[in-house]
């Protein structure tokens, strides 16, 4: 199960931020066409602010859940570096389950809601509201992925190798 669970991590978080970066990518070109086209050319098209917005969503969420397999993302660690081994487990039981949790949640809850105002366009880009929409149920999944594969185990910290710098390395986890 750990060689299926490190396999699932090691091909599905980069692919989350190869995503997220090209996202990110094609966020900075709208937002140098816009500025281009309303500072040199005398007015930017009304799709550009709203592509940006959603773009920049988009990228957040798929990103998400590889963030926050490498312990990355912004979190006090303090409660698990002072309780006992057993406890810190528990702790890390807990938290592995809330994540999940609202991870799942949040993306079942997202996903009614895009399918909801499908009936809708957008004001600049003129498409169902839907289709932009479609990041949050997506991102929360694959956090609610990620997480499911990492396990409750505890989380690297800053100075801690991450799991893909384990493998790497060759080190067991």
């Amino acid at each position: 199960m750990h060689a299926l669970r490190t396999r699932m991590l090691a091909v599905t978080r980069p692919l989350s931020l190869t995503v997220a970066a090209l996202l990110l990518l094609t966020n900075l070109g709208v937002i140098i066409y816009g500025v281009i086209m309303r500072y040199f050319v005398g007015g930017a098209p009304i799709w550009t602010d709203e592509l940006s917005r959603f773009l920049i969503i988009g990228t957040v969420l798929i990103a998400a859940g590889a963030v926050w397999v490498e312990g990355s993302h912004m979190r006090v660690a303090l409660m698990e570096r002072l309780l006992p081994a057993p406890l810190a487990r528990l702790l890390n039981l807990y938290q592995w389950l809330l994540t999940l949790g609202v991870a799942v949640g949040a993306a079942w809850v997202s996903y009614r809601y895009a399918q909801s105002v499908s009936m809708f366009t957008t004001s600049g880009l003129g498409v169902s509201r839907t289709l932009p929409l479609m990041s949050m149920p997506i991102g929360f999944s694959l956090l609610a992925w990620h997480v499911f594969w990492y396990g409750p185990a505890p989380l690297p910290g800053l100075l801690e190798p991450t799991p893909q710098e384990q493998i790497d390395a060759g080190e067991p986890s």
